[in-house]
């Protein structure tokens, strides 16, 4: 197997240098897990780890590869794998800001604290699958927030509905989905049933790599081993009592499919935190944003203005409270965000700056 059927493209092909041609290998991120990969080159699968100097040169978990990242590698004496010496640009990827490990806590209605940073989920990739169960998991609140996150990434979002077979009113919550997903197709679809899953026909082409993300027990895995024919992921039932899936995948992992499609599948997300611009929050919520558009005056706060456009809407039912409300947290988070990078920008230009007065001194 070469990488040409992993998604390789002459937008990677031509970020090779020509002396760089004979000294190194490219290969694929399959999967990661504490500073370890496993890396598709050539016709193999092999172990890495990232060289001393890729290290040194990069402080940002955004510079470091992620799964579906496209890699120059090679090998190294008395290692029996390949160490990996540059990340290619990527043609694009998903992200969220960096989880809280630990300190958390509710400061102006926002969760605080944590490093103010970029991670990358994957990268490379064709569609985001989103999915969302109907055995307790459905949440529209969250469903926005994926779909700002997608909308920053610039990947199609497709929402995959599961389990329907456990609801009599498929239609009724079809409906929610569509109020916030707008124009994002949705397909619902059984995979213990076994019911709409040949609308995957339509997607999984040979060369295309797509993503899975949700919460845990939605069915990401359950439906990874059906494409994939065979149990190579872990599976573990909900729990009953609560409605909640147990984790399954405890790390993001690139699959091949048999006829060249590529899938990732990713442990369950806890932690939603945004990492996004106001443009494109506006964006997800174009409808609200419509609104404010048509308000009497331009400059009206949407809170006692005559003429305003926002408040008939929420006085007639037009505008779902909810999702005016999930709004307004978007923005305040968002630019609650802006303010924290600035700060983080500033820090790790210092450290590049002292570490280039080590490296000339």
């Amino acid at each position: 197997m070469t990488l040409k059927p992993c998604g390789w493209q002459a937008f990677f092909e031509d970020q090779i240098k020509d002396h760089e041609k004979n000294e190194y290998i490219p290969g694929r991120i399959l999967s990661q897990s504490k500073g370890l990969y496993q890396v598709m080159v050539e016709d193999q699968v092999l172990k890495a780890e990232l060289s001393g100097r890729f290290t040194f040169h990069h402080q940002s978990q955004k510079d470091y590869p992620s799964v579906g990242d496209f890699v120059l590698v090679k090998g190294q004496k008395n290692y029996d794998g390949v160490r990996i010496h540059r990340l290619l640009e990527r043609k694009n990827y998903i992200s969220r800001k960096l989880p809280i490990s630990g300190g958390r806590k509710l400061k102006n209605d926002l969760i605080d604290g944590g490093v103010t940073e970029e991670q990358v989920i994957s990268a490379n990739l064709d569609y985001i699958f989103i999915m969302m169960g109907l055995d307790g998991d459905f949440n529209i609140r969250r469903l926005e927030r994926y779909l700002t996150l997608c909308i920053n990434s610039k990947i199609q979002p497709i929402i995959i509905l599961n389990k329907v077979d456990l609801v009599t009113d498929l239609d009724t919550y079809i409906k929610k989905i569509q109020g916030v997903a707008l124009d994002v197709l949705i397909h619902p679809i059984s995979v213990t049933s076994l019911k709409g899953l040949d609308i995957f026909e339509d997607y999984l082409k040979p060369g295309i790599t797509v993503a899975f993300i949700g919460s845990s027990g939605v069915g990401k895995s359950t439906l990874s081993n059906y494409l994939l024919e065979e149990a190579c992921l872990k599976v573990k039932s909900v729990s009953k009592s609560s409605g909640k899936g147990r984790h399954t995948t405890s790390h993001r992992q690139l699959h091949i499919l048999e006829n060249g499609a590529m899938i990732v599948d990713t442990p369950g997300m806890r932690e939603i935190q945004l990492w996004a611009t106001e443009e494109e929050v506006n964006h997800n919520f174009r409808d609200v944003e419509e609104l404010m558009q048509s308000c009497k005056f331009n400059n009206c706060q949407h809170q006692t203005e005559p003429g305003c456009k926002v408040i008939e809407a929420l006085e007639t039912g037009e505008l779902d409270p909810k999702r005016y409300e999930s709004y307004l947290k978007q923005l305040k988070e968002i630019n609650n965000l802006a303010n924290k990078r600035k700060i983080y920008d500033k820090r790790l230009n210092k450290k590049e700056r002292l570490k280039a007065k080590v490296k000339y001194k």
